[in-house]
């Protein structure tokens, strides 16, 4: 059996979490002191880990998703035209690497939210051992994840962009799943639990989660459907929903020239970049990930075929066509 090591407060935790159990992969969910020593089972030590029944460990939840395809074939999360599974996986990695900021900044700006989620982070991970110890350890979180602040990006300054593209993702969201619940169809992609991870969060979080049930109390009740898909059923649909191609645009807007910026910054050797989008500032430090990220879309983007990319063209847009074609 697969077991899970991870966090309440990881977006990265629960879409792994909310994919298993809609794949009905039989699974352990373990949290707290044993996601720690997991940890030391894998190159990079962040959470989620996936122990699986072999006893190996392995993270980075893009390509565990992709491993888990390959290993069982019930209720697959790829869609199977080739086009949809290029575009589920643009909007699932658009999640992961950018939405993850507002989960980031809604955080960790404001000492509200800095003072519950960093003791509700702290209960969560030390399960006992009194509120003193569970305190102490809480400062000391709420101190690091503040001071990396602007290293990935989540300053006041740059807090207007990620807002306003935060809830443009989530006034689409709000358009569409009072219809249905998916994205490609009556089953859920990988897209859908990518950004179920981040908006997870979201959901939690003092601050944003009064602005979800103020502006968008749909999408924030489909939070708690998404968690759990165990017993949904569906099928896949031909072409593009409204809210994919409204989706795919708001990452063409913000999404595109910041991985291009950070790209040419660290092509340069420069340590930070600026860019504009939506027409509002941003500045972070470059860094070799998103790199990767980039690289990863432009090699799927050109591994489809001619026919899979006639209707793609329309829904990418000049903006998501510049930077996959270059």
């Amino acid at each position: 059996m697969y077991k899970l090591y991870g966090a309440l407060g990881s977006p990265y935790s629960m879409k792994m979490r909310a994919l298993l159990r809609y794949r009905r992969i039989p699974h352990l969910w373990i949290d707290g002191s044993a996601a720690r020593e997991a940890l030391a089972q894998v190159r990079a030590p962040v959470i989620p880990v996936l122990q699986y029944p072999d006893g190996h460990f392995d993270n980075d939840s893009t390509p565990l998703i992709y491993d888990l395809e390959a290993r069982h074939d019930q209720r697959s999360v790829v869609p199977p035209d080739p086009a949809q599974a290029f575009i589920a996986h643009l909007l699932e990695d658009f999640a992961d690497e950018w939405l993850t900021k507002a989960m980031f900044g809604y955080r960790w700006l404001e000492e509200v939210d800095q003072v519950q989620m960093s003791r509700w982070l702290a209960f969560d991970a030390l399960k006992g051992g009194g509120l003193e110890a569970s305190q102490k350890f809480a400062a000391m979180f709420r101190q690091r994840q503040v001071s990396r602040m602007a290293l990935v990006g989540c300053t006041a300054e740059n807090f207007a962009l990620i807002e306003a593209s935060t809830r443009a993702v989530l006034a689409a969201l709000e358009a569409h799943v009072v219809n249905r619940h998916s994205l490609f169809g009556t089953r859920p992609s990988l897209a859908e639990f990518g950004i179920f991870g981040q908006l997870s969060q979201l959901g939690t979080d003092p601050t944003a989660q009064v602005m979800m049930r103020a502006d968008y109390p749909y999408t924030y009740r489909w939070l708690a459907h998404v968690d759990d898909m165990s017993g949904f059923g569906g099928d896949w649909e031909p072409g593009f929903a409204p809210v994919v191609t409204e989706l795919v645009r708001i990452a063409g807007e913000v999404y595109v020239p910041f991985l291009r910026a950070n790209a040419e910054a660290a092509e340069a050797g420069a340590a930070t970049f600026r860019m504009t989008a939506m027409g509002l500032p941003y500045e972070q430090a470059a860094f070799k990930y998103q790199i990767k990220c980039l690289r990863e879309l432009q090699a799927r983007y050109r591994s489809l075929d001619a026919q899979s990319g006639v209707p793609l063209a329309s829904v990418l847009g000049e903006n998501w066509l510049g930077l996959l074609s270059a």
